[in-house]
């Protein structure tokens, strides 16, 4: 049997994608505003809210106060969950990971709301031992501080860590810290395949 190796699985557009713009696009059509919300306003009290700068609450009472959305909370809550698409091929290839014995773990610039949801939406997430994720540690990928969190809480030799994420910039902290990387496309899985074949990993 191949010997096991240690995984860190970015989430998003890795393990499913996700829409902002649908979401605004939904809290915009239940506001009491004429004006459009420019995706930036959204995208800074998204950051304040998974580098744990702000409450879970705060990041609430935020966004309804922003948008003017009219609804209530829980359907506020909901539209911000509901952004997700699964990519049911990795899914296929982590439950074949896990199969194989590999330890998985997840390192994400995510938040509360949304990690719940994942975890009880989609069955990919149910083969991760663990995750170390950006509104727990108050860093943000590319900061290397959530990589060495990541590193420490799950006693992860660097050099025979594989690392998978979708961002340039991610995994290039990835490679300053000497993890084997590979930057990931949905439209290009194959090439996922591929590498993971070089590092003798075989896929059924």
């Amino acid at each position: 049997m191949p010997a096991r190796r240690s995984f860190l699985f970015d989430i998003g557009n890795v393990i499913c994608s996700f829409d902002f713009a649908s979401m605004l696009s939904r809290l915009q059509a239940r506001s009491n505003r004429q004006e459009t919300l420019p995706p930036t306003t959204i995208g800074s009290i998204k950051d304040a809210y998974e580098s744990g700068q702000s409450t879970e609450e705060e990041f609430i009472s935020t966004i309804i106060r922003e948008t003017g959305f009219e609804g209530e909370q829980e359907e506020c809550v909901r539209i911000w969950c509901e952004i997700f698409t699964e990519n049911e091929q990795m899914t296929g290839l982590i439950r074949a990971l896990a199969d194989q014995g590999h330890h998985l773990y997840l390192l994400s610039n995510t938040n509360r709301l949304h990690l719940d949801y994942l975890q009880r939406t989609y069955p990919a997430f149910g083969y991760f031992s663990g995750g170390i994720y950006s509104h727990e540690v108050g860093a943000m990928k590319p900061d290397e501080k959530i990589y060495r969190a990541a590193l420490e809480q799950f006693s992860l030799n660097a050099k025979e860590t594989l690392y998978i994420d979708d961002l340039p910039e991610n995994i290039n902290t990835g490679k300053q810290l000497k993890l084997k990387c590979h930057q990931y496309l949905s439209h290009s899985h194959h090439e996922l395949i591929a590498w993971l074949s070089a590092e003798g990993i075989s896929m059924p």
